[in-house]
């Protein structure tokens, strides 16, 4: 038997299927803030992510009658954001998410004991790393998702994400020490 999920939105959600505008919008308000960040995080522009908001609200409106409350509303929506912020960063082209690398050599740890940078520091230099890099690790530190599943969300191999999230702890801590903030 198939666990159903929780969904503390589920009057709002029928009253938004029923047409009602006001239950969209409180939908919109309730989850923007937090799904703009989430966009944000992987295509690293204002701009963009607004756009990735925006195009994700409207493909989650339009297809909330196929919404089957197996998961939450808010789990529902960010893994649509996250599919259109990952299909926004990839029409870019800025790096190839399947490039593959000697992932031996890629899987040395990285320690961050005794960690003497602030967070706006951090902040700053996720910004800076390349998209492949930010979005895996974004996906993976930030948005809880295991390696698994940052494979499939990314239609990469696992052992691929884990390669990328090891070259973008690589690239974080030489653009945190080189000072290129």
């Amino acid at each position: 038997m198939e666990a159903q999920a929780t969904d503390i939105h589920k009057e709002l959600i029928e009253r938004c299927l029923r047409g009602d505008r006001k239950a969209y919008y409180k939908l919109y308000t309730l989850y923007s803030k937090s799904m703009y960040n989430v966009s944000y995080r992987i295509v690293n522009e204002r701009d963009d992510a607004e756009d990735v908001l925006q195009e994700s609200f409207i493909s989650a409106f339009r297809n909330l009658k196929n919404y089957r409350g197996d998961a939450t509303f808010g789990a529902w929506i960010k893994r649509i954001v996250i599919n259109k912020a990952i299909n926004h960063v990839k029409r870019r082209k800025m790096v190839p998410l399947n490039e593959q690398m000697d992932i031996e050599e890629e899987l040395e740890e990285t320690s961050f004991d005794e960690f003497p940078f602030s967070i706006e520091q951090v902040r700053s230099a996720i910004e800076k790393l390349p998209d492949g890099y930010r979005t895996v690790l974004s996906l993976y530190l930030i948005e809880g998702y295991d390696h698994q599943e940052i494979g499939e969300i990314m239609s990469i191999s696992e052992s691929t994400s884990k390669s990328q999230f090891n070259r973008s702890k690589k690239k974080l801590r030489e653009i945190l020490e080189g000072g290129k903030l």
